[in-house]
C-alpha cells in the first residue's frame, strides 16, 4: 500500500473558512445560590486553529507544503489563528484580514473533577453578523487563481462563513479541467461547485445535498443510488461519503456501481469526533495529489480519522501514526452491488 512518505512535499492549497477554537478547562465546585446552575472554577484555556485552518494543520502534519487562502477579522481571534498557522509552517501570504469582521470563534467549556476525563458542558459561538463581502470573496478567488500553477491539489473547506462562492468555484473547475485535483468538503450547499474532482460530504451533509433522509442513507442500496445521482448532477469524478462508525464509502470513476467501502478504523474508543471530517478530506486530497488509487486514498483517510477521534478537539494525524493505523486497518472492498454496504 502507498506510504505516507509519498505525501512529503506535496503542495496543497486550502481555500475556506477558518475558525478559532477556544477551550476552557474548569472544575465544578457547587450549585449557585443565585440560580440553579453549576459554578465552575477556571483552570486553564487554550486556542486552536479550526475549520479550514485545521484542514491546513492536518496537511502540514503529514508533510505537505500548505497555503491557506481565507479571511479573518482584525480581532484577537483572527490574530491568533494567523499566528498558530504560521507557527506550524502554513503559508498565510494570501490570507485577508478584514476590518470590522468577526472571526468565527467557538468556545467550548470543559468540566471535570481532578483525575477525571473532562466533559463538554457548554459551547458559546461568536460569529460574524454577515458573510464575507463579494469584494473579499472575489479577492480571495483571485489570489488562488494567481498562484494556481504552484499547487498539486486544492481543498475547498466550507464552514458557511462566506469564503466560498461562484468565484472560487470557477477557479476550481479550471484547475480540475487542467488535471489538478480539486476537492470540496461541503456543508449545506455545493451545487455551484460542479465539475470538481471530488466532494467529501458526511452522511448528514449528503442528506441535505440530496434531500434524502439521513436514516435512509444508512442502507447500502439507497446510499449507492443517491451517490450515483449526485455524481451525475455534480459532474465530479468521485464522491467520498464519511459514515461515522460505519466507515467510509467511495463512488465514481473506475469503481463499480456499488462503489467501494471500508470499515471504520481504530479501536472504537472514540473521545471526540470534532475535526475528523477535516482529517478525512485532507488525507483523501493528499492521496489524489500523490497519484494514489482513490480507493486506497479513502482507506488512508479512514485510518487517519480513526487516529484523531481518540484525541480531544481538532487533532492531527502524524505520518508514524498513520503508518501504524494502516497496518491494523481493513482494506477497501469493491462492491459490484450496493447490498454489501
Amino acid at each position: 500500500m502507498t506510504s505516507p512518505a509519498d505525501f512529503q512535499g506535496r503542495r496543497v492549497a486550502v481555500f475556506g473558512d477558518a475558525i478559532c477554537d477556544r477551550w476552557l478547562s474548569c472544575e465544578p465546585q457547587r450549585l449557585s445560590r443565585e440560580a440553579p446552575v453549576m459554578v465552575l472554577s477556571h483552570r486553564s484555556e487554550s486556542l486552536c486553529a479550526g475549520g479550514a485552518a485545521n484542514v491546513a494543520r492536518n496537511l502540514v502534519a503529514l508533510g505537505a507544503e500548505v497555503t491557506w487562502i481565507g479571511a479573518v477579522g482584525a480581532d484577537v481571534s483572527g490574530r491568533e489563528v494567523l499566528r498558530l498557522l504560521e507557527e506550524e509552517g502554513v503559508d498565510t501570504e494570501s490570507a485577508r484580514v478584514v476590518p470590522e469582521w468577526i472571526t468565527p470563534t467557538k468556545t467550548r467549556v470543559l468540566a471535570s473533577e481532578p483525575r477525571r476525563h473532562p466533559q463538554q458542558v457548554m459551547r458559546i459561538d461568536q460569529e460574524p453578523e454577515e458573510a464575507l463581502s463579494d469584494e473579499v470573496r472575489g479577492a480571495l478567488a483571485s489570489a488562488l487563481s494567481e498562484r494556481a500553477d504552484s499547487f498539486d491539489a486544492v481543498l475547498f473547506s466550507d464552514y458557511e462563513y462566506g469564503a466560498l462562492g461562484e468565484e472560487a468555484a470557477e477557479v476550481g473547475r479550471k484547475l480540475a479541467r487542467a488535471g489538478t485535483p480539486t476537492v470540496l468538503d461541503p456543508r449545506r450547499e455545493a451545487h455551484a461547485f460542479h465539475g470538481f474532482s471530488a466532494w467529501t460530504p458526511n452522511v448528514g451533509e449528503l442528506s441535505v445535498l440530496s434531500g434524502v433522509a439521513e436514516a435512509d442513507l444508512a442502507h447500502g442500496p439507497r446510499l449507492a443510488e443517491v451517490a450515483q445521482v449526485l455524481l451525475a448532477e455534480s459532474g465530479c469524478r468521485w464522491l467520498l461519503v464519511t459514515r461515522g462508525n460505519l466507515g467510509m464509502a467511495l463512488f465514481g470513476e473506475g469503481l463499480p456501481e456499488g462503489g467501494a467501502a471500508v470499515e471504520a478504523s481504530g479501536r472504537g474508543d472514540v473521545t471526540d469526533v470534532c475535526g475528523a471530517g477535516d482529517t478525512a478530506a485532507s488525507v483523501f486530497t493528499l492521496g489524489l495529489a500523490a497519484g494514489v488509487d482513490p480507493a486506497l486514498a479513502m482507506a488512508m483517510a479512514n485510518a487517519a480519522s480513526g487516529v484523531v477521534v481518540r484525541e480531544r478537539g481538532a487533532a492531527v494525524c502524524k505520518p508514524q501514526e498513520l503508518e501504524e493505523a494502516l497496518q491494523s486497518s481493513t482494506a477497501p472492498v469493491l462492491l459490484g452491488s450496493a447490498r454489501a454496504l
